[in-house]
Formats: structure tokens, sequence, C-alpha cells
């Protein structure tokens, strides 16, 4: 019944293989193929269902849920690890945190940046800490290249107007054009209200609940500031604490079970999309 179907993307994150944009990275690759109960074999693609009865296969491997044991650690990301499912990049997070099985992370840090970084084999505990429309908290401390002013403080706490202009928003260009392509125009949004804090010298504590790519840079960069520095030290209830770069830890049972609590307890409120 097509009630009983749902996005593969969905069906992939939840087997834990992966996260729900990586799957749709691999069915937008043609990565991805479904064999039905009567044995036919299809290509699946971004948007596409499946059946409990068929069966969904990655670069010819079937997946499916193992219910293998779920793991929750942090993670103090170091500055050059890049976070990536793609194990063919070079100093991507899943080989730097030394697993040999499928894990991921919540949260992405870019490669400057540092911090903490939450991995899990848990789909969808991923999804829900990672989607921006349960505006869970990420704190962080950024150190910028000039005295921080009253207005700045302001102006970031109300929200700025940035331009998002990596790949997936990107304007598509129009096919008629030959020359659209070199005109793509990156999306404008204005973030969301804040929490933020001057501390000492040049730097400063923000506490967002959305994460678009490279946001604080981008907030800094239209405000005339460039972020030298960006370090994520908690992520909803967890926080880095003493946890040495490039280390990480187990989470204790109170720490998963209060994560599971803050995750599930809140709906969506009405925005959708995922964070970095």
């Amino acid at each position: 019944m097509e009630t009983e179907s749902i996005r593969i993307n969905k069906y992939l994150n939840g087997t834990g293989y992966c996260s729900r944009r990586e799957a749709d990275k691999l069915l937008a690759a043609g990565r991805v193929t479904v064999e039905a109960a009567d044995g036919t074999v299809r290509l699946a693609g971004v948007g596409d269902r499946c059946v409990p009865s068929d069966r969904v296969f990655v670069d010819g491997k079937h997946i499916e849920d193992t219910e293998e044991e779920k793991l929750y650690l942090m993670l103090n990301k170091p500055k050059g690890v890049i976070c990536t499912g793609d194990r063919r990049v070079p100093d991507n997070i899943i080989d730097f945190s030394g697993f040999r099985h499928y894990i991921s992370y919540c949260g992405r840090l870019d490669k400057d940046s540092t911090g903490l970084v939450l991995l899990t084999n848990d789909g969808e505990l991923n999804d829900r800490v990672m989607r921006a429309a349960y505006f869970h908290e990420k704190e962080y401390i950024v150190r910028v290249d000039k005295p921080i002013t009253p207005g700045f403080l302001a102006a970031m706490r109300r929200g700025v107007r940035i331009v998002l202009d990596d790949d997936r928003h990107l304007a598509k260009p129009d096919p008629e054009d030959p020359e659209a392509g070199k005109r793509r125009r990156g999306l404008p949004v204005t973030t969301r209200p804040c929490q933020v804090t001057r501390l000492r010298g040049y730097e400063f504590s923000i506490i967002l609940t959305q994460g678009y790519n490279k946001q604080i840079r981008r907030m800094c960069q239209a405000l005339g500031y460039t972020a030298l520095e960006i370090r994520r030290i908690r992520i909803m209830n967890l926080r880095l604490g003493n946890l040495k770069e490039g280390m990480k830890r187990f989470l204790t049972k109170a720490e998963i079970e209060e994560l599971k609590r803050l995750a599930y307890e809140q709906e969506f409120e009405g925005e959708v999309g995922q964070v970095d």
C-alpha cells in the first residue's frame, strides 16, 4: 500500500547507512537501485519511495537495518578535518574518527573550524538533531579581526542578511541561456535572531538554532568583520568541556537520555531544512 511507503533517503538514514543529505547525493548520482518483490530492478532518483517488500542497493550492495549497536560519541574536531561522509575525500571526518563501519556526524563544521561534533550511527536521532525546524541550540566561541562594537553585537542578535552561494543554494541556470551558468545567483536569507555575548578581547559567543553553510563566517563578513577562529563548544546538552583537540569519547548514559529527550520533545515549528 502507498501508505506503507517511505522516501528512500529516509530508509537509508534509518538503517544507519548515511544521513538523508548524503542519501540524496547518492540518489542524484545514480548509485541507488531498488529491487521489487517481483524481481524487477529500477534506478532510484531523489524523492523516490520504497515499500517494505523492496530491497534497496547502493553501488550494488544490499542495504538493510542490521540492528547493530547504536554508538554515540563526541569528537573535538581539529582544524583541517573535513566534515563529509565521502571517504574518497582526504582528511574526511569518518576516517579521522577511526571507525571501520558506518558512523556519521551531526552538525557540520567547516574545514577551518574546530570543536564539538556528535558522531553516531543512529540515523533517526542524527536527522532530528540536524534539522533546523526543531530549533536545537549550538554554541560557538568566535574570534574576529577587530574590536567588537555594540552595533556589531546588536546586528548579530537581530539577524543578518547573507547570501548562500554554495552549490546547494545557487539558483538553477536557464537552459536556454548558455551564459546563465556564469551568472548563477546565490540565495539571500536573513539569519534567525540569536544570543550573542561579548567575551574578552576580540572574542564573542553565539548560540544558533540553525546552521547555514559557513553561517557565522558569512554573518561576520556581512558586517565588515572576518572570523579568524570558530570553535563549537556545545550541541544541545552536550558540552565540549576539557576534551582535548583531536580526541573523542563515548557519551554517558545520562547524556544520551537527555539528548534524545530534547531531540524528540519538540515538533516542527513550520520551517524546513537541515543545519550544518
